[in-house]
């Protein structure tokens, strides 16, 4: 009988049963094609301890109890009807996995759903692409907790290790495994976002061509940014194609995105946080797809020439655009993580910080070295307000802000587009503002719409009680207010 199950042979499929076996665990395999399986266990999987199943009934019966069942397969309906034809066939205290790209609320209504059946249900991050999956991948379980134990040795075993820690921990309750791997996403695609805008600026203001910005970030991997994403990037921008063009300069300037950053920005609005960084990366992948009407506007909206000698310091340049990149990664990291601990409040969910930052540290798409500073300060305080608020990127921001200043500041002089390094550089300026504009705005919904306002403590009186909402007559006559104008 197998230790572990797994339902769906695409690449990732593949990948991660054969990680799987690597790690001493006998598995069995089944896939809808069942020509799959065959192909699979006579190539891939030969010399394996992997079995294979021509069909759902047989697939179960290969299982040891209680059966740990893991779906790799198209999020969504797929998910559902699997799920449909496994029921039958399962005893309570069986565990089946969700290990696809499923959005939390599905997961949160399957775990509901197999909870009443007996059925422990598990939605699972999986993060690190077909590479991760074979050699080790960020595993972010989470759902119904009595399965962690069983599912425990396996996960923790194929997982990648950061300082000889799996990358993979128990997450949280319902979908928060899906929810976290869900910001992950999205942390990805703010930083996919401003490496773009780095790239972008290196070329257009500094003049760089693309295997001198690709040794930029050769020397910036060694650094405070060294990450999954920088080392792609080193290596993307030294790829030449056979006529010694840069093959990433022959690529249509139209990004795609299959939702995961969107449903980060959504749930964002959802729960009242400024996530701005990850909005605007999502929100520069759509401005991106508008390929025809950009052309257009190129030829008749103006904007700053840019001239030849617009940095005059191309290594001062180099350093700024180091400390605004890192700065406004910390930023991104600092709003998803505060994304978590709202959603942890709104949902009812104990999530665990110091483990979500570890599993995030290797295996995954954003997994970087700074990552072991967010493990430290969770670990050092769980309850951290904001990563803002602890000391190493305090002072991380502090010493970045002149660099990060001047980098946004000349974009902005010669017309380069940087939403994301900007909204970083605004959040961070809005958060250290004690006071903000928003007394106006409240006062203007007070005006047309009687939303009514609150007044400040040290302007508390007996006509404008603190903490009680109250509205203002503004259409009235005269300079000066009674105590008439007041409803509280």
């Amino acid at each position: 009988m197998a230790d572990f199950g797994l339902i769906g042979l695409a690449v990732m499929g593949q990948n991660l049963v054969l990680n799987v076996a690597d790690h001493g665990f006998s598995a069995v395999v089944f896939n809808r094609t069942v020509s799959k399986v065959d192909h699979f266990l006579a190539n891939e999987a030969k010399g394996k301890n992997i079995k294979g199943a021509h069909s759902i009934e047989e697939f179960v019966s290969k299982l040891s109890r209680p059966r740990k069942i893991m779906l790799l397969v198209k999020a969504g309906k797929p998910v559902d009807y699997i799920i449909e034809e496994l029921l039958p066939l399962l005893d309570k205290g069986d565990i089946i996995i969700d290990g696809g790209n499923s959005h939390f609320p599905d997961t949160n209504r399957r775990y509901e759903e197999l909870k009443e059946k007996g059925i422990h249900f598990v939605g699972s991050g999986v993060s690190g692409g077909e590479e991760g999956a074979r050699w080790g991948p960020s595993l972010m379980p989470g759902g119904d907790e009595s399965a962690w134990p069983a599912i425990k040795p396996i996960f923790q075993a194929i997982a990648a290790k950061s300082d000889g820690e799996p990358c993979c921990d128990w997450v949280g309750p319902a979908g928060a495994g899906h929810f976290v791997k869900m910001v992950h996403n999205g942390i990805e695609y703010g930083d996919m976002q401003l490496i773009c805008e780095v790239y972008d600026l290196l070329k257009r203001l500094a003049g760089f061509k693309d295997a001198e910005i690709s040794e930029v970030f050769a020397k910036w991997n060694k650094g405070v940014l060294d990450s999954f994403l920088i080392e792609i990037t080193r290596d993307i921008l030294k790829k030449d194609d056979k006529d010694g063009v840069p093959l990433v300069e022959k690529i249509l300037d139209k990004a795609g995105q299959k939702g995961t950053g969107k449903w980060t920005a959504v749930n964002a609005l959802d729960l009242g946080q400024p996530v701005t960084l990850i909005g605007e990366a999502v929100f520069a992948r759509c401005l991106s797809a508008l390929k025809e009407e950009r052309t257009r506007a190129s030829k008749v909206l103006p904007g700053p020439q840019i001239p030849k000698d617009a940095v005059k310091d191309k290594q001062q340049f180099v350093d700024d655009l180091e400390q605004a990149l890192y700065a406004s990664k910390i930023i991104s990291y600092a709003q998803g993580f505060m994304l978590i601990r709202e959603a942890g409040k709104d949902y009812g969910w104990k999530l665990n910080n110091p483990a979500i930052a570890l599993m995030w540290r290797g295996g995954c798409i954003i997994r970087s070295a700074f990552l072991g500073e967010i493990t430290k300060a969770f670990r050092q305080n769980p309850d951290l307000e904001n990563l803002l608020f602890h000391n190493f990127f305090t002072q991380a921001v502090t010493k970045a802000q002149d660099g990060w200043r001047r980098i946004v500041g000349s974009a902005t002089s010669y017309g380069v587009p940087t939403p994301a390094l900007s909204t970083a550089l605004a959040f961070y300026d809005g958060y250290r503002s004690e006071r903000l504009p928003a007394n106006l705005l409240q006062a203007q919904r007070d005006y047309f719409g009687a939303h009514t306002f609150r007044v400040l403590p040290e302007y508390a009186s007996k006509e404008l009680p603190a903490g009680q909402d109250i509205h203002f007559n503004w259409t009235g006559h005269g300079g000066n207010v009674s105590a008439s104008t007041y409803q509280v």
